[in-house]
This record gives structure tokens, C-alpha cells and sequence, in this order.
């Protein structure tokens, strides 16, 4: 049996990418404010994240950083998301590799960007992008009551695998207790 290790060469994937209304990029130290803003410190819109909501720009900063580390070390890493017509940074999403056949998926956005189709269009262009890398698993994790997430999920072509219990604690809820999770993949010939 081959092994995916060795079998497949990881192709990086561009560092920007556009598609109808948003632009996905590899994002900069000057983002910082912006992220920390728009996104990463409202409460709402980290609830069902599985990242602590920023609560400095420092620790948004920190964020970056990672960021840097994960775009040096894999095929490709986070991206802030930008509307092509304003430049407004909408929200985030990205690569976290565990291999190099391997890596979850997942998005965020503004309240103000919410109910437009953003996440969708957004998660189409990582798949893009993840056919590109030579991935063969791309997966996302969701908690059970965000609906909003699956259906994305969903219409984006991954397939619910299952529940995984008591799987990931979600530091922005009120409880400490690892929860319920749908498991969504992909999977790339």
C-alpha cells in the first residue's frame, strides 16, 4: 500500500486568491487591528469558535504569528477575508495542516457580513485551493447547535461523517466541558 506521506508532493498554494465579491490572502502584521476589530474580540461571533476570544490587540498579534509559522512550515495556512469592492476585512479562514494529506477547514466573519453568502463563497475557494495543495482530506469540525456552519458546510459539498462526543471544548461558551461536535470532510482523488 502507498504511502500518502510519500506518494503525493505538497504543492504550495498561493498566498492570494480571488473570487467573485471577496479576496482571500495571507494575512499581515499590520492586520492586527483590523482582526481584532472586525472579528476575533466580539463575543457573538466567537461563541462557537474553538479559539479564546481576543481580548488585546497583542494577542491578536500573537495570532499572526502563528500564522506566519503555520504559512513557513505547510502548504498554506490562515487567510483574512476581504471584500474585493470596499477592502473591508470581512472575517478569516484558513488551513490547519496536520499532515500533508491532511488539514482541517474553518471560517469567521463580522456580524456585519453575516447573511450574505460570504462563508460560502469563501469555503468554495479553500476547496480550490485544497484540490491545488494535493490534499486528499480536507475536514471542519462543528459544534452540534450552529446550524448556520453545517448548512455552509453542506452546501459546500462536505459530508456529515458523524457526531464525535464530548470532542472539543469551545473556551467562549459559559461551560468548560468538552461538547458534541459534527464531523464534515471532503475528500480529494
Amino acid at each position: 500500500m502507498l504511502n500518502p506521506e510519500r506518494s503525493r508532493v505538497t504543492v504550495k498554494a498561493p498566498e492570494r486568491l480571488e473570487t467573485r465579491r471577496l479576496i482571500l490572502r495571507r494575512p499581515r502584521q499590520d492586520d492586527a487591528e483590523a482582526i481584532f476589530g472586525s472579528y476575533a474580540s466580539d463575543k457573538d461571533v466567537t461563541r462557537f469558535l474553538s479559539w479564546q476570544r481576543h481580548t488585546t490587540v497583542e494577542t491578536t498579534g500573537a495570532f499572526l504569528d502563528f500564522s506566519d509559522t503555520e504559512w513557513a512550515r505547510w502548504a498554506a495556512g490562515p487567510y483574512v477575508v476581504e471584500s474585493r469592492e470596499s477592502g473591508q476585512l470581512l472575517g478569516g479562514t484558513g488551513f490547519g495542516f496536520e499532515t500533508h494529506y491532511r488539514a482541517a477547514t474553518g471560517y469567521v466573519f463580522a456580524k456585519n457580513a453575516w447573511g450574505k453568502g460570504y462563508a460560502t463563497e469563501t469555503l468554495e475557494a479553500i476547496v480550490r485551493i485544497a484540490r491545488g495543495t494535493r490534499l486528499i482530506r480536507l475536514y471542519a469540525l462543528c459544534h452540534v447547535e450552529n446550524g448556520a456552519s453545517w448548512r455552509v458546510l453542506e452546501k459546500c459539498g462536505f459530508i456529515r461523517e458523524g457526531v464525535l462526543r464530548r470532542h472539543s471544548v469551545f473556551p467562549n461558551l459559559r461551560q468548560n466541558n468538552p461538547c458534541d461536535v459534527y464531523c464534515y470532510a471532503r475528500i480529494f482523488d
